[in-house]
């Protein structure tokens, strides 16, 4: 009887896992809207992409929680806009280097929420919320570590020739020796100064890795690409073989390790089990020319709450889960959280405000999706809000230059569906619209009162 009891019970535990998907994020680093071939990018190939978008579905409308790293990583891990747990700073916009502080330990990530159901957890590529022990991702709900600790440019060496001087030819390459960032291996350091040539295919030798050593029970990978933030490396079989220069060199690198981490999956019969999205965490860094990306039909691009900014390229992917097809309806990484603790079957928390939506039901059916609104932060303030086609900014930054304010000298209005550039600015025509989205303005400003204080700030003393 014991026996019989104890083999139902496993039983149980079996079927519950063979339910339970496993979750695979891939996350760029300065990615612009227009970059890929299946956003309409016409010399660029990513033909591994391509076919996931066309076997799964291409959001177009699709938003990171801030137009910067370190924010909007905060936001995608924990469902709740960065101004909340105060990884939004009007002082510090992301960690560097010297920085003393990391996404809070009361925060609670994907990871964590997944460990309900005693899902395997990994990260692989750029962290960015915090390099100090008690920051990175195994203090935060994941089970291993392989990556750079934060941004590829940053630890640079004085006096060493770098990525600024060559923004003007497309086909600068500049010597990896130059920055003395660390490659670790959970919280210690296997590589310094790490070797960029070669970290796009060894983020995604890491990333098969992992499937491979966690086929038989749910896992959940977030693989977070260093590149194509500058300065940008490519391995030697793939430098100098894209029309598009360096920059197309890098991505269409990324996009054979996209194909390669699919072709995994599908090898392993795992795909039907599997749920992959592919995004990025804002557009792109156009002061840097050839070496940046393109927003394609948006204006400007990372740092901005412009389109360009925060609008990002994104697919989702789950065959026989995910009817494929163009979705048009409005989602954020903000919505992973609620939407992966949904198919695993658990429950995020209820202890705090949270910010994002199950899309669950969106993804399965094409129904309309539970997100209506959006506001844009950065720096620690709100710069616009969205709702429905409607869009009000009453702060801009500089569009190139975007460390700049714009002091706008009445709110902007512009309707995102007729008029995808923002060009247009229809505020003198639809007042009663820019009074009631000064009112929601107005509403989330109070609502994120109680947030936690700027996590960004502080400073590792020096001797």
């Amino acid at each position: 009887m014991r026996f019989l009891i104890l083999f139902l019970a496993l039983l149980s535990l079996v079927r519950a896992a063979e339910n339970q998907p496993n979750f695979v994020v891939i996350f760029c680093d300065d990615l612009g809207y227009g970059d890929l071939g299946c956003f309409g990018n016409p010399t660029i190939k990513t033909p591994n992409l391509d076919r996931m978008a066309q076997e799964g579905q291409k959001w177009t409308q699709f938003y990171v929680a801030d137009p910067v790293c370190t924010p909007s990583r905060a936001g995608l891990l924990t469902g709740r806009y960065p101004i909340r747990n105060g990884m939004s700073s009007a002082k510090r916009v992301v960690f560097f280097p010297d920085s003393a502080g990391g996404l809070p330990q009361g925060e609670v990530t994907i990871a964590e929420v997944l460990k309900q159901k005693n899902y395997a957890t990994g990260a692989v590529g750029k962290w960015h919320l915090g390099h100090l022990p008690q920051f990175l991702p195994i203090a935060q709900g994941f089970d291993s570590y392989y990556g750079i600790p934060y941004s590829n440019d940053m630890d640079i060496i004085q006096g060493a020739e770098n990525y600024r001087k060559g923004a003007e030819d497309p086909f600068f390459y500049p010597d990896t020796m130059n920055y003395d960032v660390p490659l670790m291996q959970d919280d210690k350091v296997i590589e310094r100064p790490a070797n960029q040539n070669t970290i796009t295919r060894r983020y995604t030798e890491k990333a098969i890795e992992y499937i491979k050593d966690n086929q038989e029970h749910p896992f959940f990978l977030y693989l977070a690409h260093s590149l194509p933030h500058i300065p940008l490396f490519a391995s030697e079989q793939f430098r100098g073989k894209s029309i598009r220069g360096l920059y197309g060199d890098v991505l269409e690198e990324i996009d054979w390790g996209v194909g390669r981490v699919l072709q995994t999956i599908r090898d392993l019969d795992l795909d039907e089990k599997t749920i992959v999205v592919f995004t990025t965490d804002n557009g792109p860094w156009l002061a840097f020319k050839t070496h940046g990306g393109s927003a394609g039909p948006l204006r400007a691009g990372k740092g901005t709450t412009f389109e360009g900014g925060q609008r990002v390229p994104t697919i989702f992917w789950s065959p026989g889960r995910f009817p494929p097809g163009t979705v048009s309806e409005m989602g954020s990484t903000l919505d992973l959280l609620p939407t992966f603790a949904s198919f695993a079957g658990v429950k995020g928390p209820s202890d705090r405000k949270m910010d994002g939506f199950d899309l669950s039901k969106t993804l399965m059916t094409k129904a309309k999706s539970p997100r209506e609104e959006f506001h844009y932060w950065t720096r620690a303030k709100l710069h616009a809000v969205r709702s429905g086609p409607w869009k009000l900014h009453v702060q801009q930054r500089e569009s190139i230059n975007y460390g700049k304010v714009v002091h706008l000298d009445k709110p902007e209005l512009y309707n995102l569906e007729t008029d995808i550039s923002e060009a247009y600015d229809v505020a003198d025509t639809h007042p009663e619209l820019v009074r009631r989205l000064l009112k929601m303005i107005k509403k989330h400003e109070a609502d994120t009162a109680d947030s936690l204080p700027d996590q960004l700030a502080a400073r590792i003393p020096t001797p």
